[in-house]
């Protein structure tokens, strides 16, 4: 969840970024000359094993953020999903000054591994969902098993507690709700596409 995350360091968001991806460029940053083009690229190994992995995004994630999504996004490692980022992709150089002063100077911009700038264009979600209001529907009363007299009781009982942790924390986060809802549709197609 990189929303509302203004970013940090370069090298964190190289490392980050090089958790989950096994090889290729990560960002790049290029100046005005030729010679001032630095690239980092991803070392063998990924934590979540080639899992599917969602990308939350939104206005407030910049810099660094962006960095690990367009990174991601542009290797197909991770669906981006949320409102567009805020674009914060330049490299800024401090120059002291004599005495207290500093000159803050934008010396190069970031590019995603596709080429992409960051710079006023942020990233694109790949699927838009705007942040909004979930309301729990009431229940309808239907019945169920458990609602008979003399059912047979759950075998494991704690199996589903972690799921619905997570799903209550959903209930008033439409975009982590639908996060959510498509990685259990990735995960069905991916079990049946190897049963």
């Amino acid at each position: 969840d990189l929303r509302n995350n203004p970013g940090g360091l370069l090298d964190q968001a190289v490392a980050v970024s090089d958790e989950f991806l096994d090889r290729g460029e990560i960002v790049s940053t290029r100046g005005r000359h030729e010679e001032d083009i630095q690239r980092f690229n991803a070392s063998k190994g990924d934590i979540s094993s080639g899992k599917p992995i969602i990308v939350l995004i939104n206005g407030g994630s910049a810099s660094a953020s962006e960095i690990v999504a367009g990174a991601l996004q542009d290797h197909r490692r991770a669906i981006v999903l949320g409102t567009s980022s805020f674009g914060k992709g330049s490299v800024q150089t401090i120059i002291p000054l004599g005495g207290k002063g500093a000159l803050r100077l934008t010396t190069a911009r970031y590019y995603t591994p596709s080429g992409r700038s960051i710079q006023a264009k942020g990233i694109e979600p790949d699927i838009e969902v705007a942040q909004a209001k979930v309301e729990p529907l009431e229940d309808t009363g239907g019945r169920s098993e458990a609602d008979l007299r003399g059912h047979l009781d759950e075998e494991n009982p704690d199996a589903d507690k972690t799921a619905a942790d997570t799903d209550s924390q959903a209930v008033d986060d439409y975009q982590l709700a639908y996060a959510l809802d498509l990685l259990r549709g990735i995960s069905l197609v991916n079990d049946r596409a190897v049963n």
